[in-house]
């Protein structure tokens, strides 16, 4: 008999096979109380270079398999051993009199911690980086082997999570699919997959845990569903949807480069969700036309101080140069009290996501806002700009926002610098209230670019990263819908246009959906861009516009999946 578990998708796809359970053996510290802090220090350091000369091995026997992106993430693990904020709380371990292993592992798990309470999917996802090297180096304390022994036949691979390190070390060509218990879809799981091209569904709680070792399972990574025990004709109809998809990828991929435009002649930007140089790159050779979110935490995450203008300057130019003249929406800084940074020092608050953040936090510390600002503009000239503030939840906050924006313009100005051209300047609406008071939102904007991911865990109150409730989490409800439905019909006839950069505008399912609610802009994942562009080239607009309107109309999103699943293009 089978059964399906539900997760999230990661990356699209269908597979079928037997189910082989990662299982890591961690290494475990046993000396929690150090004789001498000199002589721990001394062993810990011993540990810290093993394990950088073990990353730049990697790094260099893993370059012409690993992705920009993959690469990066190795470089950004050696820099983690001697990030000054983790040393500092190390030192203040070593001092309490903690052996190495215990003072480096509470260092790295309090570090880790921060970054898993990020609101940002991404940098949630980063939480794994650091306790990934925090293990490389506790192995070395402990003189604990690495070992992995997979299958000699191809592998649905699951696993509670997987660490970098842990995925580089899996044979690409017998992983059939990835299902897991946690993670996300910027988790590492998810990465490989989708540069494989193979399924993931990640997100499916403890319920995946009853899955035992070599059961069949069929898995749906554009579903976001696995099936246990499939029966024959389950397998026989899955097999035939696969042929299907790898020929439709093929076909997507030979024409990404091209407009994306519906049967009757609308043209939809389809951009690139990008948080890397790496990203960018990618978003350019997989035909983005443009970068629809360049969120800018990389920058100020992970140091100990802030970045200097001229550091920022360097960055944005760099990125723009990247995308060949197309244009880029930078998100400023969105950080909060879930990861204080060391030079910008915050209370704990009991609910982060509903606390000081986005701009919140850019009114209380202004200098940080306006050299970002400054940078952005200086970087900016002779390229199509847009720069976007998060977390927009009142008019006050956004006429506080643009008169300090032209504030920092005017300064520029007055410098004798010379200025963007071609600038935008919107908001983020992923509150509720900015989205049914949209209209109030007009006189001050250029733009709104929709972020669905927060915009439907503030509507249901559902946690997206909680495999609890996470079912809940869908953005094609129709209470979701409804919002973004009326920040079109606000904006309608204003000449100021508005996309969507959450996950649900890389959901083929919601595509149509989207752009017949009158969205001009999906931001997608950079491997999503050719699927989603050849999903609108499918449809007519006159047909995706009555399709959003029947899904208005519906109870739940299961009621609209299945009105998109059933509908006649």
């Amino acid at each position: 008999m089978s059964r399906r578990l539900q997760g999230l998708p990661a990356s699209p796809g269908i597979a079928t096979g037997p189910v082989w359970w990662f299982r890591r053996a961690l290494p475990i510290a046993t000396r929690m109380r150090g004789e001498d802090a000199a002589v721990e220090r001394m062993r810990l350091q011993r540990a810290q270079e093993q394990a950088a000369a073990e990353l730049r091995a990697l790094r260099e026997g893993q370059r012409d398999r690993l992705s920009p992106e993959e690469l990066a993430i190795f470089e950004a693990q050696e820099l983690m051993l001697r990030d000054p904020e983790l040393m500092a709380a190390v030192e203040a371990e070593l001092a309490a009199g903690a052996s190495a292993e215990a003072a480096w592992m509470k260092a790295v798990e309090a570090f880790a911690a921060q970054l898993a309470a990020l609101p940002d999917p991404y940098f949630q996802a980063r939480a794994a980086d650091v306790r990934d090297v925090g293990n490389r180096v506790l192995r070395h304390l402990t003189g604990s082997p690495e070992v992995l022994t997979m299958p000699d036949h191809p592998v649905v691979v699951a696993a509670d999570d997987l660490l970098p390190s842990e995925t580089v070390r899996l044979d690409p060509r017998r992983v059939l699919a990835f299902i897991t218990e946690g993670g996300g879809p910027t988790a590492h799981a998810a990465i490989l997959a989708r540069r494989l091209g193979v399924p993931a569904v990640v997100a499916i709680g403890a319920e995946l845990r009853t899955v035992s070792d070599g059961a069949l399972v069929l898995v749906d990574g554009e579903a976001g569903w696995v099936d246990v025990e499939p029966d024959p004709e389950m397998v026989r109809q899955a097999q035939a949807r696969r042929a299907v998809w790898l020929q439709e990828r093929a076909q997507a991929e030979a024409v990404a480069h091209e407009p994306a435009q519906t049967r009757d002649g609308v043209r939809i930007e389809v951009a690139a969700n990008v948080g890397s140089m790496e990203d960018a790159r990618e978003a350019f050779q997989k035909g983005a036309d443009g970068i629809g979110l360049l969120r800018t935490e990389f920058l100020y995450l992970d140091r100990a101080a802030a970045p200097t203008e001229e550091e920022e300057v360097a960055v944005y130019r760099a990125l723009l140069e990247a995308m060949g003249g197309k244009p880029v929406v930078v998100r400023t800084l969105d950080v909060g009290g879930d990861k204080p940074l060391p030079y910008l020092p915050m209370p704990p608050e009991a609910n982060p996501f509903l606390g000081v953040r986005g701009v919140r936090l850019s009114r209380q510390h202004p200098d940080l806002l306006r050299r970002q600002l400054r940078a952005l503009l200086r970087a900016g000239v002779g390229f199509p700009l847009r720069i976007m503030f998060p977390m927009v939840s009142t008019v006050e906050e956004i006429r506080w926002l643009r008169e300090f924006f032209e504030e920092v313009r005017a300064a520029l100005a007055a410098e004798g610098n010379p200025l963007p051209q071609d600038l935008q300047v919107g908001i983020m609406v992923e509150v509720p209230a900015a989205a049914l008071l949209t209209e109030h939102f007009l006189p001050w904007v250029d733009f709104f670019s929709i972020g669905t991911n927060d915009l439907t865990q503030y509507t249901l109150a559902a946690d997206r990263t909680n495999p609890a409730v996470a079912g809940l989490a869908d953005g094609l409800h129709p209470a979701v819908l409804r919002l973004i439905r009326h920040v079109t019909a606000a904006a309608e006839g204003t000449g100021k246009w508005v996309g969507v950069c959450g996950e649900l505008a890389g959901d083929l399912s919601a595509v149509p959906v989207l752009i017949g609610l009158g969205v001009q802009e999906l931001s997608v994942n950079p491997v999503r861009v050719p699927e989603v562009k050849a999903t609108i080239r499918r449809w007519s607009m006159a047909a995706a516009r009555a399709l959003a309107e029947e899904a208005l109309r519906q109870a739940d999103a299961d009621a609209v999946r299945r009105l998109v699943a059933e509908a006649h293009l």
